[in-house]
C-alpha cells in the first residue's frame, strides 16, 4: 500500500515520548528531580490535529509526572505511562476508541516500538530512530526526535487528508 493511502486512513496518532516528542536525554537535578525538553512546533502540531477532529495519545515505557502536565497543557487525554511491551496498551487503546488497526499511526524510536510500528496501519520512525526501527517504518520522518518530527508527520497527514490549509488559515489571516 503506497504512503499516502496509509495516511489517509489515520484517525489516531499514537506517540511514544522520549526519543520522539523529546530528544532521548534525561536530565536530573541534584534533587533528583526529572526534566524533559519538548519542541514548541510539536505541542501546535498535536493541537492542529485535534482541531481537525483527530485523537492523539501517548505511549511510553516510563512513567514521568511531567509527561502527565505536558499532556494536560495539550488536552491530550490518552496517556498510557509505564508500558515496556507497548502493543498490549496500543491495542487496548484501540478497543476503547473502536479504531481498527489501519487507521493507527505511531512513531517511536527505540526497539521498544517495534511490535507497535509493525501492527499499525502507519508506522513511522524519527531520523535518529535505532536502525532496526526505520527498517520496520513505513515512513521515517527528516527531523529528529525531539525537534520536531512529530510536527513533520502531522503536517504530512492533515496535507495528505487536504485538512492543512483549513486547520491553519486562522494563523494566515490579515
Amino acid at each position: 500500500m503506497k504512503l499516502d493511502e496509509r495516511c489517509q486512513k489515520i484517525e489516531l496518532i499514537l506517540s511514544d515520548v522520549d526519543g520522539v516528542l523529546t530528544d532521548g536525554g534525561l536530565t536530573f537535578d541534584n534533587q533528583g528531580i526529572e526534566s524533559k525538553k519538548f519542541h514548541i512546533r510539536d505541542g501546535l502540531g498535536i493541537r492542529l490535529w485535534q482541531r481537525g477532529g483527530y485523537a492523539f495519545g501517548l505511549l511510553t515505557a516510563r512513567s514521568s509526572h511531567i509527561v502527565k502536565l505536558r499532556a494536560a497543557e495539550l488536552n491530550v487525554t490518552i496517556v498510557r505511562q509505564g508500558y515496556e511491551d507497548k502493543l498490549p496498551a496500543a491495542l487496548e487503546v484501540m478497543r476503547e476508541l473502536n479504531i481498527a488497526s489501519e487507521q493507527v499511526c505511531y512513531i517511536g524510536d527505540d526497539l521498544t516500538d517495534l511490535p507497535v510500528i509493525r501492527a499499525v496501519g502507519l508506522g513511522v520512525a524519527v531520523a535518529d530512530a535505532a536502525a532496526e526501527v526505520r527498517a520496520a517504518a513505513h515512513y521515517t520522518t527528516t527531523l529528529a526526535g525531539g525537534q520536531g518530527a512529530v510536527r513533520e508527520l502531522i503536517e504530512m497527514l492533515l496535507k495528505s487528508k487536504q485538512r492543512w490549509d483549513e486547520l491553519i488559515r486562522r494563523y494566515m489571516a490579515p
